[in-house]
């Protein structure tokens, strides 16, 4: 059987007292000399179990403090469906930053198979909980698509979904593709979320298709800690025998 290492069965002393809330939020974890003290460990591996701590969200260093256990985030659900398509931000409240057209560069323009170059309007909202930024929703569409008409997003009513406008723009929606993964937070993420740049972020990135061409394309983001995805997906129901739609 392989030993487990001194510091992940320290780490595991700390982290089931958390978990049970025998340890409550605000409360100062002992120092790295006093762990190593009384777990019979050495200071270094007092100093990685803390670190690890740390890495799972549970604990906090605070620089000349020490290390104090977190609350707990509170966890927001961003519905998926098949049904509609919009910004993605569910319950939370919605600010729109604003509209600007930009040059497209990669990797967007291999997303909306553009040029780099080429026009794009970039649209920047944020959710926000008790006014308190949650996630982010960036979304990009090639201008091309609806310049000199009243559906760009300068000229459409504010009211009017994206799906409406770009079907009114003639290229209505037909497929929806998302890809989702983790990173890390970009400086001007990180300046629009009030959050530190570096911090681990879920992304969804969203493609709108019209005949099989990409017509907008977005990243939705929220920090990975406190953002879930939750998908409501439609089945078609199976056939029973008999059923005349079963018969060619």
């Amino acid at each position: 059987m392989v030993r487990q290492p001194r510091y992940l069965w320290l780490a595991e002393q700390l982290r089931e007292p958390i978990l049970r809330g025998e340890i409550s939020p605000g409360t100062r974890l002992p120092s790295r000399t006093r762990l190593a003290r009384t777990y019979r460990v050495s200071e270094q591996i007092s100093r990685t179990a803390l670190r690890l701590l740390v890495t799972e969200g549970l604990v906090e260093a605070r620089p000349g403090s020490g290390y104090f256990v977190r609350d707990v985030p509170e966890v927001f659900r961003l519905c998926r469906t098949d049904i509609a398509s919009g910004s993605g931000l569910g319950r939370l409240s919605r600010e729109r930053i604003g509209t600007e057209q930009e040059p497209c560069v990669s990797p967007l323009s291999s997303r909306l198979r553009l040029r780099d170059g080429d026009p794009v309007y970039r649209t920047t909202q944020r959710g926000l909980s008790a006014r308190v930024p949650i996630a982010l929703h960036l979304s990009w569409e090639p201008a091309s698509l609806t310049a000199g008409t009243l559906r760009t997003p300068f000229d459409a009513a504010a009211d009017l979904g994206l799906l409406d406008r770009l079907s009114a723009a003639g290229h209505p929606v037909d497929r929806v593709v998302e890809e989702v993964c983790v990173r890390s937070l970009r400086d001007a993420e990180a300046t629009l979320l009030r959050a530190a740049p570096g911090m681990s972020v879920l992304v969804v990135e969203r493609t709108h298709y019209s005949s099989g061409r990409p017509v907008e394309t977005s990243d939705l983001i929220g920090a990975a800690e406190q953002c879930r995805l939750l998908y409501k997906l439609s089945l078609a129901r199976p056939r029973r025998a008999g059923d005349p739609r079963g018969r060619s």
